[in-house]
């Protein structure tokens, strides 16, 4: 018996899975979820082997759901989400399906999934799938962090700096700092550039945090934050900061 979870928001959809499942047997439904919050929990506990997951979904979305997972399941994606972005990760993902969809769109969905029986495959292509994601075009106006069994959105601007920090990038806030498994690549494309900018190789900032900018050693510089916090400032760094700020 295979085990599965519909992550959905949408009731309708969610029973149209549902339904289109009874041609499958072996494989069984454990829970059904209403947004990224609920998928995390029932994916985590019930470890299934295929998950059908929206992308747009209240709280999180499908995107950052997998993200928080250490262990993502094999994806099929049951959304609205316009086609011409979804080719931006189809060669990575199982399958993904268009609302709406026909039993027959459907079960070669599933089919694909079944043929597909290396494991290790399967979890190489959800994660190429992320990386891929991840550095889509669009931009996002907050970060999700896991901590311990916790979810923490942080909103724009309540992020003051990042750090990288060896494989994962240190999201500075009013609270403290949070871990996140991203580059600073991914931030750079993924936040508003408007609002901040890459002044160093490991740092990037909020440029409305800024309180002032001070020499520190040669050709190089530290910007001073509204809460005290001291950024390094490379020199490719400071011509980006003068030419934003109009120095």
């Amino acid at each position: 018996m295979m085990k599965t979870i519909l992550i959905d928001d949408e009731p309708l959809a969610r029973s149209l899975v549902r339904e289109y499942l009874e041609a499958f047997p072996h494989i069984q439904i454990v829970e059904e979820c209403n947004d990224g919050f609920e998928g995390l929990k029932a994916v985590t506990q019930h470890q299934p082997d295929l998950i059908f997951l929206d992308v747009q979904m209240p709280k999180i979305n499908g995107f950052e759901m997998l993200e928080l997972l250490d262990q993502p399941p094999a994806v099929i994606f049951t959304t609205a989400f316009d086609e011409f972005a979804i080719k931006a990760f189809e060669a990575h993902a199982i399958d993904y399906l268009l609302k709406p969809f026909s039993q027959e769109r459907f079960n070669k969905a599933v089919e694909k999934w079944q043929q597909q029986k290396d494991q290790a495959e399967l979890i190489k292509n959800t994660q190429a799938l992320l990386q891929t994601a991840s550095t889509a075009p669009d931009r996002q106006d907050r970060i999700v962090v896991k901590i311990g069994t916790k979810i923490r959105i942080i909103p724009e601007p309540d992020i003051l700096f990042l750090e990288a920090d060896d494989d994962y990038i240190k999201v500075y806030t009013p609270d403290g700092a949070f871990l996140k498994s991203k580059t600073m690549s991914y931030f750079e494309n993924s936040l508003d550039p408007k609002k901040f900018i890459r002044v160093h190789r490991s740092y990037m900032l909020q440029i409305g945090q800024i309180t002032r900018i001070e020499p520190y050693e040669k050709d190089s510089h530290v910007a001073i934050l509204k809460n005290g916090a001291k950024v390094p400032v490379s020199r490719s760094g400071y011509a980006k900061l003068k030419q934003v700020l109009g120095l």
